[in-house]
Order: C-alpha cells, then sequence, then structure tokens
C-alpha cells in the first residue's frame, strides 16, 4: 500500500510542477497583463490541487477541502481587485503593454 500512495503523490506532484512552472512561464514572458493575470491563476490553481492531493494522502480531506475553499475566496478577491486596476490602466493607456506602465507619475 506504501509504494501506491508514493506512486500516486510523484504522480501528482509531476503534474502539479509543470502546472505551477507554465504559470510562471506564462507570468514572466508576456509583457501583457492580462495574461500576466492568467498566469498567476494558473500557478494557484497548481497550488490547490497540490493542497488537494496533501490532504487526501495524510487523510485530511477535511483540513484540505477548508483550506482550499479560503484560498479559493482569496485569489477571487485579489484577481477582481487586479483586473480593476487592469481596466484602469487599459482605460488610460488603451494598451495592456506594461512597458507602457512607465509612462505612470505619481
Amino acid at each position: 500500500m506504501s509504494g501506491d500512495v508514493t506512486t500516486l503523490f510523484w504522480l501528482f506532484f509531476t503534474f502539479v510542477a509543470l502546472i505551477v512552472v507554465s504559470g510562471v512561464y506564462c507570468f514572466l514572458v508576456t509583457y501583457n497583463l492580462l495574461r500576466m493575470l492568467i498566469g498567476i491563476e494558473i500557478m494557484i490553481k497548481g497550488v490547490t490541487l497540490l493542497i488537494i492531493v496533501a490532504g487526501y494522502l495524510s487523510g485530511q480531506m477535511a483540513l484540505a477541502q477548508a483550506m482550499v475553499i479560503t484560498v479559493i475566496v482569496i485569489e477571487v478577491v485579489v484577481m477582481v481587485v487586479a483586473a480593476g486596476i487592469i481596466l484602469g490602466f487599459f482605460n488610460i493607456y488603451d494598451s495592456l503593454n506594461v512597458k507602457n506602465a512607465r509612462k505612470l507619475k505619481g
């Protein structure tokens, strides 16, 4: 039984690592603010999946579910605030290019 759990852990850990790496790549490669926001979202989904797998493997699914619900609520609030900032940026510069942020004053 222990071998099955170890195999399952490494399978999911590899998958989560691929999701997080793709989110980091999406965040770092682009200059578009909306694509950066999507990259952050992908990274958070990978972490959420890792929390669920850790809860399953440790036998504490109730704790893992509570933590994931908390992460989802915080994630939604952060994404709404970030989308508002991006919308304000777009209204000022008519572009989502990060390079335009150098023109900001204040």
